[in-house]
């Protein structure tokens, strides 16, 4: 029986990669490069800062450390994807390294120490940390593409106006034992 917890993490990041691709489906190629001011980042950038942060946190996590020497953070943020093919190739390589990782680990993995920059981390702390800074980028590329599509976006979630009937449609129910995230990844219970 898989650990609780590292089931529900993996959900949680399932989740949020189908959010991504759920607004990168929506959106034109330009879209996917466009930036609001020379400070801020595109969806392209924020895709190769995600990249780069699970490939170098999660690769040999357990015997190397979380910022690998071969990473280049700076870089992340230079324009240099090409096209929405590579965007994507970049954006499955770094989840499927990431949930790689997650599955890769047991119950007893969980109080064993990793490190990140040098800093002790136990990898339930190290899971919490990317599930706050994943979802974090992961919301910035949401909010861009609502940006650029306006009332042409189709909602992730519950859209503006409707939370009345979707609490009637979801209280009109027995209670379920499901959790919200297999509704949207379309797992069965």
């Amino acid at each position: 029986m898989p650990d609780p917890f590292l089931a529900s993490a993996k959900k949680q990041f399932e989740y949020y990669k189908l959010l991504g691709d759920r607004t990168f489906i929506q959106l034109t190629d330009e879209q996917l490069f466009w930036k609001f001011n020379a400070e801020s980042n595109s969806i392209a950038m924020i895709v190769k800062h995600l990249w780069g942060n699970m490939m170098s946190r999660w690769t040999d996590f357990m015997h190397t450390d979380g910022e690998k020497e071969w990473r280049n953070r700076d870089a992340e943020f230079m324009d240099d994807i090409t096209d929405r093919a590579d965007l994507i190739a970049k954006w499955d390589a770094g989840w499927a390294c990431l949930l790689e990782a997650i599955n890769s680990l047991s119950s007893t993995d969980l109080d064993k120490e990793i490190f990140i920059r040098n800093q002790g981390h136990s990898i339930t702390e190290a899971i919490n940390r990317q599930l706050a800074h994943y979802p974090y980028h992961v919301g910035q590329i949401v909010f861009i593409g609502k940006i650029l599509l306006d009332d042409r976006w189709t909602s992730l979630s519950i859209p503006k106006g409707n939370s009345a009937d979707y609490n009637a449609e979801k209280f009109a129910k027995e209670k379920q034992t499901q959790h919200f995230t297999d509704e949207y990844l379309g797992k069965p219970k």
